[in-house]
């Protein structure tokens, strides 16, 4: 189910990423970039087009020190894989300790979930250029048709019936105001923050007590007990049989957008896991902490899914879509230093008390 070309192969562009009928045939093109160092700029641009119409995933593979005239064909790929260390001006280098290890990582991870891995590729690539609430609706879209799709369908029957979680009285979410401050604690630790229709829905309401109070100058969220979030409640996954209110829930109920606007104000304080919805909450913050043991890591592609908590949004912001996608893809665990070398957080912190 994949490919391996050199930047003249016809696969770039031939039309046998899908069947007539749809289905992934060659989701995942690994394209050999060094020879292209050499070549003219019109080839290079050539190349560029080439991978910017294709459906397919396209990972390049650059095995020797980069040039400045390669940029537009790296912008254009999904991601591209290097053992150098990559200038500051090609960001869409992924530096790698072994790029054939990772390359089987990501053959593996697409050959598992091709729909789900091809639509988070397109969804990469077009929300970049496109304002906060289109992105996120595209997303929306993306990820409430995917809950109808056969792979997600295949991760539930994997994953079996779960045990519903014991409801409780108790705030899930708890606010704090003291003078111009507001202090948001996500407190549902039993189940580790994690994001369930309940929890949601008071983080919303917490967030629109901060966007409707211009006198708070100051919002910190943060989770109680071991984790910051732990993603989507898993107990409520596959809960949905509507995927039309699934995504205008996602629209209208999704406390993302909010935490956007209020990003300039808000401060998110991680520790512990922070998976899926954990790690795309914090990345509209327009600050946010980890402690040294702080981890992130996207699980949704191997589910039949994409990040739907805004994560194709806030994250490729931090971090360029291209490492965005390498983590998506491969669901890599993100130590909470490389992730403060990629700009994902931007300070690391004692532990909390």
């Amino acid at each position: 189910m994949s490919a391996t070309a050199r930047y003249g192969d016809p696969l770039l562009d031939d039309g046998t990423a899908l069947t007539e009928s749809g289905v992934p045939a060659r989701p995942l093109v690994v394209l050999e970039l060094d020879d292209l160092c050499d070549a003219p700029a019109e080839r290079v641009e050539l190349t560029a087009s080439r991978i910017r119409d294709s459906v397919a995933l396209v990972v390049g593979v650059l095995r020797r020190p980069s040039t400045e005239r390669l940029e537009p064909a790296l912008t254009a790929t999904t991601m591209t894989l290097s053992e150098l260390p990559a200038p500051a001006y090609l960001k869409p280098l992924v530096t790698v300790p072994d790029i054939d290890d990772c390359l089987e990582i990501l053959r593996t991870a697409v050959a598992r979930s091709p729909q789900a891995a091809l639509c988070l590729g397109q969804l990469l690539h077009r929300n970049a250029a496109q304002p906060t609430m289109p992105a996120l609706a595209a997303e929306a879209a993306v990820y409430s048709m995917l809950l109808g799709g056969t792979e997600f369908a295949r991760w539930l029957g994997e994953r079996g019936p779960l045990p519903q979680a014991v409801d409780t009285q108790d705030p899930l979410v708890r606010l704090h105001r003291t003078g111009e401050h507001l202090a948001i604690v996500l407190d549902h630790p039993r189940r580790r923050n994690a994001l369930s229709v309940r929890l949601r829905e008071e983080l919303l309401a917490a967030a629109q007590v901060a966007a409707a109070d211009p006198t708070i100058t100051s919002i910190e969220l943060s989770g109680a007990g071991p984790v910051f979030c732990s993603g989507g409640d898993l107990a409520e996954f596959g809960m949905s049989t509507d995927p039309v209110a699934a995504y205008l829930v996602r629209l209208e109920r999704a406390p993302w957008r909010v935490l956007d606007r209020l990003a300039d104000r808000l401060v998110v304080h991680t520790h512990g896991a922070c998976i899926g919805a954990g790690a795309e909450l914090a990345a509209f913050a327009g600050t946010v902490t980890a402690t040294a043991r702080t981890y992130f890591r996207f699980p949704e592609v191997r589910m039949g899914l994409v990040p739907g908590a805004g994560g194709t949004v806030g994250v490729p912001r931090r971090i360029g879509r291209w490492r965005a996608a390498w983590l998506m893809l491969s669901e890599q665990r993100l130590d909470a230093r490389t992730a403060l070398r990629w700009g994902l957080v931007d300070r690391i912190v004692d532990e909390r008390g």
